[in-house]
């Protein structure tokens, strides 16, 4: 798609989204994220210029299907796949890789830590239509036998490495400084952050401070070559709830938002990183504590998990805390599979924790209600009431295990149209009862509820119900007289014919969008 868009670019000092975007440019990428969000092209380049909304496309990658991350935008899912020194190769992670595609992962990272880690990520970057992200660390790491061989030159080279590679985002570990190590010596679980850790060792080992800090205008001008994105990583972000939102926390986030700036002045685009682990309570705390300390750049973040007793149940314990994050702000959800803090995941655990994810993510949608946002699940309704089940299976997250679930008890195609499922059977279906009312003689009305409680009830429901929204035009009125069934081709809404819908302020009413030059 494109490689035509890229061709012209290269050879240029700067190519990345935020500069065209700042130039009044609205590039190839920022018109089809506009037609694939249903935005208008000048939101889109106005976001990116402000830098509240960033689309993650190294020039390098043209197999790449542009997306964007931001408060404007759809809430996003990003899929961790990546082998360890222990287990994986590159057979595998390809299979992930198609896990994370045909599940939906909006954006993927490979964490690879073992075996010729340039060789996984180049064929997982030629299969992947969506943006790519690594942690150089890790590679970094792997190339040495002792953390402090490792030297800022060797951190920038496999820097340039990558990016020449098509890498669209790196997690950058910048913002753990030295004076904030003694911040984390209290904590329960320390320090969780794998690239965190082995900055802290090293800055230990040497006596420097972060090179990742001390350089970071060195990686902005590799950056800006290639437009690659910053994910400024939460080195210090919490490992459980005992830990969340302390000092080490909040110290690294205001270096990040200084970073930000920095990064900015590049014309460099930036996500931030979240916590990991927080308390339900404190979850909107911490997203206005990142738009504000961080000039509103996206956010992005791992989980949080809302509790840290569900070993094997990972996927639900955070899901929980990404619905509500996405809910108050958060831009991007990292997915975390069953297998987290017990082993690496396998295709199946990228299934399930992708499912668990896109759930997520789309209640954090419906919440903030994103134009067309409930456009699904509104044909998904309809199909349930006419009991079309081949269409339920075909609007569902999961087609094929939504179509197994039902077979498991009513395989035969005959099911297909019935009127009910084996949860209730065909005398206690509510939906097929309440279907058929109409085909019901009408007896003579004899005794009613009093009428002061029917008012009064009534009145109740006029003033608090709330108003129908969406693809919802005006229902119909429960027939209590014989009546024909519509077509389907008058009732049922799906995905194909739902109209196109506009431009729309994802910050709710009274604010002024920003233009960002």
């Amino acid at each position: 798609m494109r490689a035509g868009w890229i061709q012209k670019r290269r050879g240029q000092a700067n190519v990345t989204q935020m500069h065209y975007a700042r130039a009044g440019v609205v590039t190839e990428e920022m018109a089809h994220v506009a037609q694939r969000e249903r935005l208008q092209p000048e939101f889109i380049r106005s976001e990116v210029a402000r830098g509240r909304m960033i689309i993650p496309a190294n020039i390098m990658h043209p197999e790449l299907v542009p997306m964007a991350i931001g408060i404007g935008a759809s809430c996003k899912v990003n899929a961790n796949i990546g082998n360890s020194q222990v287990l994986g190769n590159e057979t595998g992670e390809l299979e992930k890789l198609d896990h994370c595609l045909k599940y939906g992962a909006d954006t993927v990272m490979d964490l690879s830590t073992g075996g010729n880690i340039p060789q996984i990520r180049n064929a997982l970057l030629r299969h992947s239509t969506v943006p790519l992200g690594t942690v150089p660390m890790y590679e970094a790491i792997e190339r040495v036998k002792h953390v402090d061989d490792l030297s800022a030159n060797d951190l920038l080279d496999i820097i340039e490495e990558q990016a020449k590679q098509g890498v669209d985002y790196m997690t950058i570990h910048a913002g753990i400084l030295r004076d904030f190590l003694p911040l984390a010596q209290h904590r329960i679980t320390g320090i969780v952050s794998r690239g965190g850790a082995l900055m802290a060792q090293w800055m230990i080992a040497t006596g420097k401070e972060n090179p990742w800090y001390t350089h970071f205008d060195q990686l902005c001008e590799i950056f800006k070559k290639y437009d690659v994105a910053f994910s400024l990583g939460d080195s210090l972000r919490p490992g459980c709830l005992a830990d969340a939102s302390d000092e080490a926390q909040f110290a690294e986030l205001k270096v990040l938002g200084a970073l930000t700036k920095r990064a900015w002045a590049h014309d460099v685009q930036v996500m931030i990183e979240g916590p990991g682990h927080i308390p339900m309570d404190q979850i909107q705390m911490n997203m206005e504590k990142e738009r504000d300390a961080c000039f509103e750049a996206p956010f992005y973040v791992l989980g949080p998990l809302t509790t840290d007793i569900a070993p094997g149940y990972d996927h639900i314990t955070s899901a929980i805390g990404a619905a509500l994050a996405g809910w108050h702000g958060a831009a991007m959800l990292c997915y975390v599979t069953p297998a987290e803090h017990l082993s690496l995941p396998d295709a199946k655990d990228v299934k399930d924790g992708l499912i668990a994810y896109k759930i997520a993510a789309h209640a954090a949608d419906l919440a903030r209600h994103r134009p067309g946002a409930r456009d699904r699940d509104d044909a998904l309704s309809r199909a349930r009431y006419k009991f079309d089940w081949n269409e339920q299976f075909r609007l569902s997250l999961d087609p094929e295990g939504a179509k197994a679930k039902h077979d498991s008890t009513l395989p035969h195609e005959a099911f297909k149209t019935a009127e009910f499922c084996s949860m209730c059977g065909p005398k206690f279906c509510s939906m097929k009862v309440h279907g058929h009312l109409g085909e019901k003689s009408i007896a003579e009305v004899t005794e009613r509820a009093d009428a002061a409680v029917v008012a009064d009830a009534l009145a109740f429901a006029k003033a608090n119900a709330v108003p129908r929204t969406g693809s919802v035009i005006e229902p119909q009125a429960v027939s209590l007289t014989a009546r024909k069934a519509a077509p389907v081709a008058t009732t049922m809404q799906t995905l194909e014919t739902l109209p196109p819908l506009g431009n729309f302020d994802a910050r709710g009413a009274g604010a002024t969008p920003s233009r960002g030059e």
